[in-house]
């Protein structure tokens, strides 16, 4: 027997597009947002008279606050209105602009990546819902990719596009000019989303975290995602100083290497469907092994700008293509608790990319590049271990 919901579901739902393009627009701003400092750290650095690593930690705070939103929005929300509680996200996502943009010290700084932090952990959470809720359930699908060509596109040009504005109009231009694309954002949403209210459900029948995470495969699976996010991380945020000090590249090719990066990315989600039908844990498998192998050759490598284009390029391709390989496994692993485990992904992602941001700081200021990246290489390493114990776990 099918119940009232599921019988509203098969009555022709309405399809708001316009809707999931606004959203789309606020995945772009909210993703530029975040990875911003990663091409700016040396100008927020020497502007605000703090280290490159204390820099980096804009980012680490940020994957903090989204973990804690992420994992308590739908309990403090409470029966808050979904479309109200987005446009209040969207509305913080540009105090959060400005506030990073007119801060004239380290602790204002924070603040205001704490706050972009708070919509990271909130949207994500609520996103695979909202979609389901905006479109009939067969271009469910449909919508979710094209939120990901929000964060696809956002990655491609937020590292160069904030290299170039910060060189054209300061770091503090570069942040400030988000601001009115959230806005814009904000307008868009508020004018085509729908009113959409809470659906009460016994909080009994949701799966907990613990719960989830009793299921060893889950526990694993999850180990070796946060291990995967952190390495990147660790190596990833400090990829401009990097390029600044051992390399010794102008702005310009600065910022075509980053934008390179992006690009490879792009491509890299576009393709990694075909390497997982091949080998699904092959290919999991594989790209925390050649992105450990990639971190050790730019250690030894460094000096050639040309050589480290072209690895870190491959880096792009590979590290922004591996999330649609563990969203899939996520799918696969819980197919009826996909909404509670994208919640705990998020945390997880989010956590693992603050420590990956803060370890990566703390080895960059105080033991150099070098120590970063091998700590960045041994991480990934484990991650691949874990994903092939996952392996014999899941055949069991």
């Amino acid at each position: 027997m099918s119940s009232p919901l599921e019988k509203q579901d098969h009555i022709e739902q309405p399809a708001y597009w316009s809707g999931i393009f606004a959203m789309t627009l606020c995945v772009f701003a909210l993703i530029a947002s975040e990875f911003m400092p990663v091409s700016l750290l040396t100008p927020i650095a020497a502007d605000l008279k703090i280290t490159e690593g204390m820099a980096g930690q804009g980012i680490a705070i940020s994957g903090a606050f989204a973990v804690m939103t992420s994992l308590t929005i739908s309990r403090l929300a409470g029966k808050i209105n979904r479309k109200t509680l987005l446009l209040i996200l969207t509305a913080i996502m540009a105090v959060s602009g400005a506030i990073v943009a007119l801060a004239q010290s380290y602790t204002i700084y924070m603040i205001g990546r704490a706050l972009i932090g708070m919509v990271i952990g909130g949207f994500w959470s609520m996103s695979a819902a909202m979609a389901m809720r905006l479109v009939p359930s067969a271009q469910v699908p449909r919508a979710l990719a094209i939120f990901n060509s929000g964060n696809a596109l956002a990655m491609v040009i937020a590292a160069p596009l904030g290299s170039y504005l910060g060189s054209i109009i300061g770091w503090r231009g570069a942040f400030f000019s988000l601001v009115p694309v959230a806005i814009l954002a904000l307008i868009w949403q508020w004018i085509s989303l729908p009113s959409m209210q809470v659906t009460s459900e016994p909080a009994e029948k949701r799966p907990s975290i613990v719960g989830l995470l009793r299921n060893p495969v889950v526990m694993i699976g999850m180990l070796a995602v946060s291990l995967f996010f952190m390495g990147q991380f660790s190596l990833y945020t400090y990829v401009r100083p990097f390029l600044e000090t051992i390399t010794q590249v102008n702005i310009s090719i600065l910022s075509l290497i980053l934008l390179g990066i992006g690009v490879m990315g792009f491509i890299g989600t576009s393709v990694i469907n075909a390497f997982l039908k091949r080998g699904f844990y092959t290919t999991l498998i594989t790209i925390p092994i050649m992105m450990a192998v990639i971190a050790i050759s730019l250690i030894f490598l460094g000096a050639w700008p040309i050589v480290v284009a072209v690895l870190l390029g491959i880096w792009g391709f590979l590290g922004t293509a591996a999330p649609v390989g563990w969203w899939s496994w996520l799918a696969r692993t819980l197919p009826n608790d996909a909404e509670a485990g994208g919640g705990l992904m998020v945390a997880v992602v989010q956590l693992a990319i603050a420590l990956g941001s803060t370890l990566g700081g703390m080895l960059f200021d105080h033991s150099g590049y070098q120590a970063t990246f091998g700590v960045s290489a041994i991480i990934l390493v484990i991650s691949a271990i874990l994903t092939s114990r996952l392996t014999m776990k899941q055949k069991n």
